[in-house]
């Protein structure tokens, strides 16, 4: 910015104003180029006019001139804070208004999401899918508490702690019935914390691995043969379920493997077969004739 383009003085010689035609001589007068003019008809004809206050800028005045708009020197301020802009850096925006420096950086700097105020240089924020925080502004949804460069997780517009997200959206154990916040199985569409789905007898975690359910409780394969499972009459081994013979045959207390519930004396199968007990051995409907 810069001073008006014209002259004021006192006439000494013979000029009448350009204007009115009245003498200038032993009168103040303007001269603005190249005409000679007296202090009402240079504010009348000539005066620029203030492009804040809308009014002439008359010959008494400083006038402030920027890009064909001009100024009273007092007139000259920054339209959000009134800093006299005189000798000061400055910034002409929408309708005509001139900034300070530092109130463009400020109206020019992202808005915080959460308190709505400006985020300048130097202030610590949190970016995420280009919105921006305030560090203190980024609290959780859940308990108000600052997350600030903390892990969080989002949800829809809300954002959460891990704390509260555990407890609001995590799936809880079957067994210890906390958060299963990573990892974890299911069984029987219930889910598990791996360290919670364990051998009920050694206590070894079961996941990935072959076990056997019974009555609630789960046993890895060494241990359900061990203390659970059925031994079978006739080769004295564990009915497990597993490998070859499957199916088990019961009878008045006792069970066999399928494959194991034979004749006594033909060793026929007699899985799914009629069959003689006779002094508590098992026998195929002939054999007990031959006797």
């Amino acid at each position: 910015a810069g001073p008006g383009s014209y002259t004021v003085g006192t006439m000494s010689e013979r000029f009448d104003c350009h204007y009115c035609r009245d003498s200038l001589q032993g009168k103040k007068y303007v001269q603005k180029e190249g005409r000679h003019c007296c202090v009402k008809c240079f504010e009348k004809f000539c005066a620029n006019t203030c492009t804040e206050c809308k009014k002439p800028i008359g010959a008494d005045s400083k006038e402030m001139h920027f890009k064909n708009r001009y100024w009273h020197d007092n007139c000259f301020r920054c339209f959000k804070c009134y800093t006299s802009l005189v000798n000061e850096p400055f910034m002409l925006r929408e309708n005509n208004k001139v900034w300070c420096s530092n109130c463009t950086a400020t109206e020019d700097a992202p808005r915080c999401k959460g308190c709505f105020k400006p985020i300048i240089a130097g202030d610590q924020n949190v970016e995420y899918k280009k919105m921006v925080w305030h560090k203190d502004c980024f609290t959780c949804s859940q308990c108000k508490q600052v997350i600030g460069s903390g892990s969080f997780f989002p949800k829809g517009d809300d954002f959460y702690c891990v704390s509260c997200h555990e407890h609001k959206f995590a799936k809880t154990c079957a067994k210890c019935k906390n958060p299963i916040t990573s990892g974890g199985l299911t069984y029987q569409e219930q889910p598990w914390h791996s360290e919670c789905f364990i051998c009920s007898n050694c206590k070894k975690q079961l996941g990935g691995k072959r076990f056997t359910a019974v009555e609630d409780q789960f046993y890895c394969v060494d241990c359900y043969k061990e203390c659970v499972a059925k031994k079978c009459a006739g080769c004295k081994n564990p009915i497990t379920g597993f490998g070859r013979g499957t199916s088990v045959v019961n009878y008045e207390d006792e069970s066999w493997h399928d494959y194991c519930f034979k004749c006594t004396k033909c060793a026929r199968g007699l899985a799914n077969k009629r069959f003689v007990c006779h002094n508590g051995k098992i026998y195929c409907a002939e054999c007990p004739k031959r006797l």
